[in-house]
């Protein structure tokens, strides 16, 4: 397994690769997702060696949280990470809620159905529109002190927002939508998270299923969010990435989950998996060391987005 990273300015440290577990127990998000296949999901990931497990409780309104807490009942607790994100508020039609007491009482509940004693991470997992951000991270901060988490972060946060909420330095870690074919972060926010030394963590890395090569040309209609010229342009790249990815007798979603693991600005990256395979696929990433020039090729080919 790769070295650790350090979260933040916090003691969280944790392995390059981890697992997001939407689809464990996400009933609300996906369709025919099966309770046992996120067992095993979990359990792959635990066996593999990855540390991070990312969950939230609007995957399954809880449901995810309690699958992985009573499958890691059976792992030293020590060796593993748990981040986790609340904000959606059950009693308000799951509208953003970052007021003191819903994030304390939120935190409390997740270690309840995650049964453990502590969360490593506990996101603010949407900006609401009324709440200061600073008093909604201080509060958090107030659950650290108390040992009921470990490292503080905010997802979805715009950098106004962020710089707000880490307005005395306690935001450990930022979790926003990033891919190769979605890179608006590195300008709106990575120079601020490295100058203050917080950790960015990507969601949908793999755009989606996008960025696996499973899909071709005729697929475009399933990613209307690009242009026609756009999705050629994927398309294409993606048959560069796979001439790469042969080299190392990896996949091509193998060798993009290298690119992240390769790129300083990236922490933790943490794609997601119905089965355990694709956990067990996920993990060799790990064993792809791509070249310099193979990283930058590949940062190349997706420049433009």
């Amino acid at each position: 397994m790769a070295e650790s990273v350090k979260i933040g300015k916090s003691d969280v440290t944790t392995t390059p690769l981890g697992l997001g577990t939407n689809k464990v127990g996400g009933h609300n998000l996906f369709d025919g997702l099966k309770d046992e296949n996120g067992k095993q999901v979990v359990k792959a990931a635990l066996d593999s060696g990855i540390s991070l497990l990312d969950t939230a409780y609007m995957y399954g309104l809880g449901r995810s949280e309690e699958i992985i807490g009573e499958v890691t009942q059976n792992y030293d607790r020590s060796k593993f990470v748990i981040a986790s994100k609340a904000a959606q508020d059950p009693n308000n039609h799951l509208e953003p809620n970052n007021d003191p007491a819903f994030l304390k009482k939120s935190v409390d509940d997740a270690l309840n159905r995650l049964q453990t004693d502590y969360i490593d991470i506990f996101y603010i997992h949407f900006p609401d529109d009324k709440t200061p951000k600073a008093e909604a991270v201080a509060a958090l901060a107030e659950e650290k002190k108390a040992g009921k988490i470990k490292a503080i972060g905010v997802s979805n946060f715009s950098l106004d927002q962020i710089r707000e909420a880490n307005a005395d330095g306690q935001v450990d870690i930022v979790e926003d939508n990033y891919s190769l074919t979605h890179r608006n972060a590195e300008k709106t926010l990575f120079p601020y998270l490295k100058q203050n030394q917080i950790s960015f963590v990507p969601y949908f890395p793999l755009a989606s299923g996008l960025l696996t090569g499973k899909y071709t040309q005729g697929d475009q209609g399933k990613f209307s969010q690009f242009s026609a010229d756009q999705y050629t342009k994927i398309m294409k790249a993606l048959d560069q990435v796979k001439q790469i990815a042969d080299k190392h007798s990896a996949t091509v979603a193998q060798a993009i989950l290298a690119w992240y693991i390769a790129d300083p600005d990236i922490s933790v990256v943490i794609p997601g998996a119905r089965i355990a395979d694709q956990v067990k696929s996920n993990v060799k990433a790990l064993d792809v060391q791509l070249s310099k020039a193979e990283f930058e090729q590949i940062d190349s080919l997706f420049s433009e987005f």
